[in-house]
């Protein structure tokens, strides 16, 4: 889950939304966990099962960023992938 992406997603969070870069799939889970702006969306509960089911080795880790770079534009906060 910790296995670097092939390049980083830059994206807006945190209490002060500021650019984070997100470079690994255990990154992104924490990220739409902890810092993500939106509770609920379609794309989120995506991320959120593709990061889940890369850690238990079912999905490869550039699935978990395609997944996670859809929630970022559902949630208005992506800067660049």
């Amino acid at each position: 889950m910790n296995t670097p992406w092939s390049k980083p997603v830059t994206v807006l969070i945190g209490e002060t939304p500021s650019e984070t870069k997100i470079d690994t799939t255990q990154a992104a889970a924490w990220a739409l966990i902890e810092d993500w702006p939106m509770e609920d969306g379609t794309a989120l509960d995506r991320a959120l099962a593709v990061c889940a089911a890369v850690d238990a080795g079912k999905q490869k880790p550039e699935d978990a960023r395609k997944a996670f770079i859809d929630a970022a534009v559902e949630a208005n906060i992506l800067v660049s992938a």
